[in-house]
Order: structure tokens, then C-alpha cells, then sequence
């Protein structure tokens, strides 16, 4: 699983093993089987099973599994059902240390243990969504351990402002704060950009999702949590490369490349100075417009 070409991740219940083969019939990027909020405690056991089963059905696919809160008392039984299987990327809520990340990090090398997996072959998928968690953003994405786990965070906007006692609104001005904090963090720390929280205020108001959606682009985030089938092709939109940035890019990097071949390291392109930051967004853009 690239991280880095995760537009849209799409939830679904645990409890719901035909929503498992629908969503994976979508144009998500990744799809994530959810043990925690979409799941009652007295369903848990139900969910885990599913998830076993799906997992097993569905191998190679884009499967994210989200566990329960370290806290929880339910995390350990999670990691204890998905022992043995091919599990691509663990996602964990309600991150708020660096702390937690070590925790979640041993949690991952007993399962891969225990299930014969290499080590730090399963991903990790932080979802920051607390104000402890977003003050320790940094602290969370830029863990030594992701030197060699795989990892990306996400921010989660509900929890957060029920921890803030702020409402969510359409606008979203409550939450420029914390997501340029993610964002800045995820991107100092060298990781994916992140994945913004999903649209829950109208779930049929996909022009207010688009909006959301580019008020995310616009500060760095590189996809977007999704709750509905029907939110998928908004997010793949918004986050993919539009064709006159690919465009452009190619034009910047074929213009690159031909100038370091002539030994020359000054680049000019329609008039305008090209430095190597120019490039390397254009590197990206153009991995990001790579087929799905």
C-alpha cells in the first residue's frame, strides 16, 4: 500500500460484510474496516470475525483495519484477531503521544511475530483527533520508529472539536488551526501528507464536501477520510493532479532534466527561475497522476 496515492479511504462497519465487498468495488483508494465507532461493544467479538474473514477473502486488496483506542480495553483483543493474517496497515484512534506510537509500535512487532510476518511490515495509520494529540502532532509523526514502519496520520475533526466544546460547521473555520498543525507536522516529519477527516454535516451536499475537501488540499493534506460511497469520486477529484498541473509538471521536469544533462544548473522556464523545490513538487504531482 503506497500511503503516498491514498486520495480517498473509505469506512465501513465491521459489522457489515456486504459494505466490506461494495466499498471494495468503489473507486476508493483504500478501504477501512472499522472496529471502533461504527461498532457497539456488545458487537465487537462479531466485527473481529468479519474482519478475519475478509481479510482472508480479500487478500492484496487495500485493506486498512481501524482498531480500537490503545486504552480502550479493546486493542489488544483487535491485535489478537488479526493474528496470522496479511494485514497491510493498522490504523489507530485517538493518538496523543509519542508515547502511544511506541506503544502501538511493539503492539504491531508482537503480531508480526506471532503471525510469521516480516518485521515493521504492517503499515500505521494514526488518526489525530484530540487537542492533546494535535499540540503533540510533531511528536506523534515524526517518531524514530518510522524509520523503518511505515506510517501516515489522519485528523479526526469530530472528536476534536467535542474535545474543544466547538461546533462543526459547513464553513470550517474551528478547524484551520488544526489541520495546518497536522499537516506542517506530517510534512516536517517526512511522512505522506496526511488524510483529512471525513464530511459529516450533510452527507448529500457533495459541493459542501468538495469545498471542505479543497480547504484541505489547499494546507497540505493529500486525501481525505470518507463515510459514504458516494463522497469517493469527490475525493478522488479534488486530490488528484489536475491535467494542466500535470501539464506543467511535465513540462518542469523534462526542462530539468535537459538542462542537468548540459551540465547547467540554472532553469528557466516560460520566463520563470525553477529551483529544486519547483521540481520536486512536480515529481509528486506527477507520481500522484501515476494509475491507479
Amino acid at each position: 500500500m503506497d500511503f503516498a496515492l491514498i486520495r480517498s479511504a473509505l469506512f465501513v462497519p465491521g459489522t457489515r460484510p456486504d459494505r466490506v465487498d461494495k466499498a471494495l468495488d468503489t473507486q476508493a483508494d483504500a478501504v477501512i474496516i472499522d472496529l471502533e465507532d461504527a461498532v457497539p461493544p456488545e458487537k465487537k467479538a462479531e466485527a473481529r470475525e468479519v474482519v478475519r474473514a475478509k481479510l482472508a477473502q480479500h487478500q492484496g486488496r487495500e485493506i486498512i483495519v481501524r482498531a480500537n483506542a490503545l486504552d480502550s480495553g479493546q486493542f489488544e483483543l483487535d491485535l489478537a484477531a488479526l493474528e496470522g493474517l496479511a494485514l497491510s496497515c493498522l490504523s489507530v484512534p485517538k493518538v496523543e503521544r509519542g508515547s502511544d506510537v511506541e506503544g502501538i509500535d511493539q503492539a504491531l512487532l508482537r503480531l508480526e511475530k506471532a503471525g510469521g510476518l516480516a518485521p515493521y511490515s504492517v503499515g500505521a495509520l494514526y488518526l489525530i483527533e484530540s487537542a492533546l494529540g494535535v499540540e503533540n502532532a510533531f511528536a506523534i509523526a515524526g517518531h524514530p520508529v518510522h524509520h523503518q514502519r511505515r506510517a501516515m496520520v489522519a485528523f479526526g475533526a469530530a472528536d476534536y472539536t467535542t474535545d474543544m466544546g466547538m461546533e462543526l460547521t459547513q464553513e470550517g473555520q474551528e478547524l484551520y488551526y488544526p489541520r495546518h498543525r497536522v499537516s506542517n507536522a506530517s510534512h516536517a516529519a517526512g511522512l505522506p501528507g496526511p488524510l483529512d477527516s471525513p464530511y459529516m454535516i450533510d452527507l448529500g451536499d457533495l459541493a459542501a464536501l468538495e469545498a471542505d475537501a479543497g480547504r484541505a488540499k489547499a494546507v497540505g493534506f493529500t486525501g481525505k477520510l470518507c463515510i459514504h460511497p458516494n463522497q469517493v469520486e469527490v475525493c478522488n477529484r479534488i486530490f488528484a493532479p489536475s491535467p494542466e498541473e500535470i501539464s506543467f509538471a511535465e513540462k518542469i521536469i523534462a526542462a530539468f532534466d535537459q538542462t542537468r544533462s548540459q551540465g547547467q544548473g540554472v532553469l528557466k522556464v516560460d520566463g520563470k527561475f525553477v529551483d529544486e523545490p519547483v521540481v520536486e513538487r512536480c515529481r509528486r504531482i506527477l507520481q500522484q497522476a501515476r494509475p491507479r
